[in-house]
């Protein structure tokens, strides 16, 4: 294959990754980032997957076939995606480190300019389920987003993060008892009961 047929064959996979990824990682990255944070970082992050397009799992990858009697198929969202998220999470983690400083000197001078919320009414009706998120470690969260905001696997996750199936199998389990304990908190402050200082009695 001379290396105009090579290049034009990396472009043409390329362009069919893209069909299947660019929607669900512009999803995952809104999650994680805001609109225009997310869209610089997608931009970064299929930069990457067009320089490493050889690495990206799936048809086209190794020994390629003949691009017009043999053209590839269209990669599978399962086959693809947990890769791509792995690259997406690494080009936003660059982002936020380069953007670090201004971004909380920008929220500084947010929090100066705005007063407190005066009550529960000011909350958005996912302030709860954000609030417990939250109060998750770094990684515990990212392993609970994947799962359900992504549809991730634990096979899939844990190629994603780094981490084992059986890792990851054992976080998402961890977290989502800890979600379910904060949130029934909230639910039982809500309803008027008050929590004890110490073990609870019930």
């Amino acid at each position: 294959m001379t290396e105009e047929e090579t290049r034009r064959k990396r472009q043409a996979r390329f362009e069919r990754l893209a069909q299947v990824v660019v929607e669900p990682l512009h999803r995952y990255l809104l999650r994680r980032a805001g609109a225009d944070l997310a869209e610089d970082v997608l931009s970064e992050t299929m930069l990457v997957l067009w320089r490493r397009i050889d690495d990206v799992p799936g048809p086209g990858t190794g020994s390629a076939p003949d691009p017009v009697t043999e053209p590839d198929p269209d990669p599978s969202p399962d086959e693809v995606l947990p890769w791509c998220y792995g690259v997406a999470r690494g080009c936003l983690a660059n982002a936020r480190r380069a953007d670090g400083r201004r971004l909380r000197l920008v929220e500084r001078l947010i929090r100066t300019q705005q007063r407190p919320p005066t009550g529960a009414a000011d909350h958005s009706d996912h302030s709860d389920l954000h609030a417990a998120l939250g109060a998750l470690g770094a990684l515990d969260r990212e392993v609970v987003q994947l799962w359900a905001w992504e549809e991730l696997a634990p096979r899939q996750i844990a190629e994603v993060t780094g981490l084992t199936s059986n890792a990851v199998s054992i976080r998402l389990h961890r977290a989502k008892r800890k979600l379910a304990a904060q949130l029934g908190r909230k639910d039982a402050e809500r309803s008027g009961h008050k929590r004890d200082e110490g073990r609870s009695s019930q």
